[in-house]
């Protein structure tokens, strides 16, 4: 069992709008000792002013990892380098915080899962999601819609400035619906608790200014072997439509549940990270009727009163992170959760490009 008293000694590679928020985590949370910053380009230096300076900086990860010797590195780069870089690190003993997705393919995922397995140390996956009390409430609360399920959800995002240069940036190895889908898929899966046995998707590219073979806007379809049924919808760029962009919503037998996030539903919000977490308030629908064919009840409002920002829920993932490790917790499950819902974003993607239906069993 590590040794609880010892702060952790981190890496953090990529220190862009995930990475900087994790540092922050890494830099006021006990337990850890940031030991360097990598970027290849300006962010390290504006990170590391917003930390209050002193940290080594470092442009190349192969150095920062030989001159640092960390005991574990914190990764959110661009998913094409995802698996390399948490494959190196974990060989060189370290354990691993790797953002979301896990590699740009299905079988670097389960590269890296293996290395993981082989070092014997710790991999955490940035599921946001799954530290979010809110959404841990609407999952529950959907499993007791009785089946089939129904789940409707989407995030487009109308970016721009900043945003639309990392979009851009993404999409020159993923597709929107894999990179932000992973997360929807997971939360799909905890809620039907069943196999996922078929997809299809659409997609269309609405810009010159991403790569010939991918696509900015993308809707997969999930058939579920208990009968329950999925949709998510992904779109970035400039000209996507604000209407109805935040979407989180499940249809069962017994009624419905959504999320309603009037702030972060709003014009303007969404390509703001810090509003895609945010819930507000789940309205739950009671479909029972009486003889008059009338609602036996009123819609019932939740507002749950730990709704915590998208700093606290990075928080939390590293409270997680470091009490995997303190605790030698057993992340079999987790990791293998974090492979499936990429597999089954990439059966999507292939669906979008064959125009075929893609079986998953």
């Amino acid at each position: 069992m590590a040794d609880k008293t010892a702060p952790l000694r981190i890496l953090v590679v990529g220190c862009g709008n995930m990475g900087a928020s994790h540092a922050l985590a890494y830099h006021t949370l006990d337990g850890f000792e940031i030991c360097g910053l990598v970027s290849t380009g300006a962010s390290k230096e504006a990170l590391n002013q917003q930390l209050g300076g002193g940290y080594s900086l470092f442009s190349d990860f192969e150095e920062a990892l030989q001159v640092t010797r960390p005991e574990a590195v914190c990764i959110s780069t661009y998913p094409d380098t995802h698996e390399a870089f948490a494959i190196r690190a974990l060989e060189q003993g370290c354990h691993v915080f790797l953002e979301k997705p896990l590699a740009d393919s299905v079988a670097g995922a389960e590269r890296v899962a293996e290395a993981a397995r082989r070092a014997g140390k710790k991999l955490v996956v940035g599921y946001i999601l799954r530290h979010h009390p809110s959404w841990e409430r609407f999952v529950t609360l959907s499993q007791g819609l009785g089946k089939p399920l129904v789940m409707r959800m989407n995030l487009n995002q109308q970016s721009h400035g900043y945003m639309w240069t990392v979009h851009r940036n993404l999409m020159k190895s993923l597709s929107p619906i894999v990179d932000c889908g992973v997360h929807y898929i997971d939360v799909m899966c905890q809620m039907t608790r069943s196999r996922p046995v078929q997809v299809s998707a659409i997609g269309a590219r609405l810009t010159d200014e991403i790569p010939e073979d991918n696509y900015n806007y993308g809707q997969l379809q999930i058939r579920f072997e208990d009968g329950s049924v999925g949709w998510y919808e992904a779109g970035w760029g400039p000209m996507m439509s604000e209407t109805a962009f935040f979407v989180k919503d499940v249809i069962g037998p017994k009624g419905s549940v959504s999320i309603v996030a009037r702030e972060a539903g709003g014009a303007g919000k969404s390509d703001a990270v810090a509003a895609h977490t945010k819930t507000e308030a789940l309205r739950v629908h009671h479909a029972g009727l009486d003889g008059n064919n009338q609602f036996l009840q009123d819609d019932s409002w939740i507002d749950l009163e730990d709704e915590p920002d998208h700093q606290e829920l990075c928080n939390r993932e590293q409270r997680y992170f470091l009490k995997a490790i303190q605790h030698d917790m057993d992340l079999t499950a987790h990791i293998q959760d974090a492979v499936n819902s990429l597999r089954i974003a990439f059966a999507c993607d292939e669906s979008v490009r064959t125009g075929r239906v893609v079986s998953l069993i």
